[in-house]
């Protein structure tokens, strides 16, 4: 099987992937859900026209030449309106939020107000007509749409959901992630390893980037090099109502490397396998009915790298969320060689110099070495068959961070 471009292995992985169907959540549980439908107001808001301020509600006529003295002839907090009507000469005092009393129409706000102690006042600066006045429908009217499908829920969102009389919200399903970490010399996080055996570390990094574009992870612990062993966890992610079924390590070419064996035979059939990338040339995808399967490799750099570049994407275009990679330019600061056949993604210091990013390359690219990919915030592309270019070259940058 020759090795499929990146670009050409992108597309086919994300080219059936629609959004997932849509439930209803309580607005409460709505923060960072993608909104499955237009979302019309229940209601106008303000309801009445309002009160902006603290003060005074009267006429503007009786109000644009001061000093000008009113009698009080009532109170209207925020949430009880003034059931008269304010008169020549007459005002009502207000609260911020308080339906403006008829009669009115515009507030004095308290400070330019001077309190007389024998049921008036004395307005001491001048108002006019709908100040300090919020009118009805300023901010929208009952049956606007207010958010559009596909909105990501935030803070602001939210707030005017509630504020629309939304209790609940219609959102798409979260997708929902089933990792399987595979390989007789892997232990959990805490072990104590015997001389052949490492510390099983990329299922936490793999969770961690489902989790970023708002998918739910769902780790199914370490398989052995065990057919039978896999194949139980591949039906266990199977029966959890996994969307997608993720395999760390065991697609290769190995002896041991039994995964592509095993989906095959629960099912899968083959998209791709073998990517012109490094590091992550022998990820692999394919589909088992609904359920998309992709066997990441088993070094943590590639497996992570493969996932900022396709699982990602893919999380996010079955969950409806927009997603782009962040890909900038910058400039080397040191020569670089003449690539191969396979398009490399290179760990690098990206840094703000003056009005220019720069590019450093980390001298080891050992796809083993987490301790690089940590430091790094940004990978340095460089296309199949790139010729030898020197420091102060511009190249493309995916930025991590």
């Amino acid at each position: 099987m020759s090795l499929v471009p990146v670009e050409e292995a992108l597309q086919r992985l994300l080219s059936d992937a629609e959004p997932l169907g849509a439930e209803t959540v309580a607005l409460a549980d709505a923060f960072d859900r993608v909104l499955a439908a237009p979302l019309a107001a229940l209601r106008t808001q303000p309801p009445f026209d309002a009160s902006a301020m603290d003060g005074y509600a009267a006429k503007a006529a009786d109000v644009a030449a001061t000093p000008a003295r009113l009698k009080v002839i009532g109170s209207a907090p925020a949430g009880r309106a003034f059931q008269g009507t304010v008169g020549s000469g007459e005002t009502v005092r207000v609260f911020t939020g308080a339906p403006l009393p008829a009669g009115a129409d515009t507030i004095v706000i308290q400070e330019n107000v001077r309190d007389l102690g024998d049921g008036t006042i004395e307005v001491q600066e001048p108002s006019s007509e709908g100040r300090n006045v919020r009118r009805k429908g300023l901010d929208f009217n009952a049956g606007d749409v207010l958010l559009k499908k596909g909105r990501v829920l935030d803070a602001a969102a939210l707030s005017l959901a509630a504020s629309a009389n939304h209790p609940a919200l219609a959102v798409v399903r979260r997708p929902l992630l089933a990792i399987i970490a595979t390989g007789d010399e892997l232990l959990p996080p805490g072990s104590t390893p015997g001389p052949d055996q490492i510390i099983s570390s990329n299922a936490f990094g793999v969770a961690a980037a489902a989790q970023s574009v708002g998918a739910h992870a769902l780790d199914l612990g370490i398989a052995p090099d065990n057919r039978d062993a896999i194949a139980a966890a591949v039906r266990q992610a199977a029966e959890a109502g996994a969307n997608v079924i993720v395999t760390l390590g065991g697609a290769s070419v190995g002896d041991h490397d039994l995964v592509h064996e095993v989906l095959t035979g629960e099912g899968m059939t083959l998209d791709f396998w073998k990517l012109a990338m490094r590091p992550g040339k022998p990820l692999m995808f394919g589909r088992m009915g609904a359920i998309r399967c992709i066997g990441l490799p088993g070094n943590p750099v590639a497996s992570l790298v493969c996932s900022q570049l396709f699982l990602k994407p893919l999380l996010a275009q079955l969950g409806g969320r927009p997603f782009s990679q962040n890909i900038r330019e910058a400039r080397l600061t040191t020569n670089m060689g003449a690539n191969d056949r396979r398009q490399d993604y290179i760990r690098a210091r990206v840094e703000q110099t003056g009005d220019t990013l720069t590019a450093t390359p980390f001298g080891v690219q050992d796809s083993s070495m987490l301790r690089t990919l940590s430091e790094a915030n940004g990978l340095i592309i460089r296309a199949p068959h790139a010729a030898a270019v020197e420091a102060g070259s511009i190249c493309n940058v995916l930025m991590l961070r």
